[in-house]
């Protein structure tokens, strides 16, 4: 059997078999911890990011692709690192676009049985089996999220990042959702559940829909000069036995 579909297949087996051992269910729990400290180890010096998300599906010069680049630019001239989920696509086009614009970039891949590689556009990355694992270290180092059109996927980071900010247990980073066309319809039934009374007004006011890459940049850097003091990237500490790699 391939090694993508045993990770697949242990996956599997692990949340649909319902109460195990207590022996199995630490080992699930240490290997959970292990990939946390991993991810964390890896991406620790990466510095302040703005994080990318978006479909694998995109090619080069579709559109969103190219976008996905362009955004990669602006965050590198920013001063930003570039976040993403280190795959194919948009995920590509942002990392590639920070790569070959002088800027850092980096990833949260996810093991996966098709579409998922991770994209040579990075300077460092980290492989994770768990999607709520990978989720959170996302999530953990960045100031501004650009949502690009995507699928299911996408649509799970933007709610999540969403509710986060909503319940407080992030700060109220900008969110920006690229595609009027793409996202238009979200947006309207974003109104519907603000007309129930499910959302408030305060949740939805720092997501902006747009087409315009500048109005985006402007919008991100508007906000974070305003409300927050720019963390630097840590030094390595050498009793961590620690080396920060370029």
């Amino acid at each position: 059997m391939p090694k993508e579909e045993r990770v697949i297949k242990n996956r599997m087996e692990e949340y649909l078999e319902g109460p195990r051992s207590r022996w199995k269910e630490f080992k699930f729990a240490f290997a959970v911890f292990k990939q946390m400290v991993r991810g964390i180890r890896t991406l620790h010096y990466i510095g302040p990011c703005i994080t990318v998300f978006g479909s694998a599906r995109f090619k080069e010069g579709h559109k969103y692709y190219e976008a996905s680049r362009e955004f990669g630019k602006r965050i590198a001239e920013m001063g930003f690192t570039t976040m993403t989920g280190g795959g194919p696509g948009v995920m590509e086009a942002a990392n590639r676009g920070a790569f070959e614009n002088g800027g850092y970039s980096v990833g949260c891949n996810i093991a996966l049985p098709f579409e998922q590689k991770h994209n040579p556009y990075m300077h460092k990355w980290y492989t994770f089996k768990h999607f709520f694992v990978r989720k959170t270290l996302l999530i953990k180092y960045s100031y501004s999220f650009i949502i690009m059109p995507g699928g299911f996927g996408t649509m799970d980071e933007f709610f999540e990042t969403l509710t986060l900010i909503q319940t407080k247990t992030i700060k109220s980073f900008p969110i920006v959702l690229y595609g009027r066309s793409y996202y238009q319809p979200l947006v309207d039934y974003m109104g519907f559940l603000l007309k129930e009374g499910t959302v408030s007004e305060n949740d939805l006011k720092l997501v902006i829909l747009t087409d315009d890459i500048d109005e985006a940049i402007n919008h991100i850097r508007t906000y974070i000069t305003g409300n927050y003091t720019i963390q630097k990237r840590p030094k390595p500490f050498w009793g961590f036995l620690e080396k920060e790699k370029s």
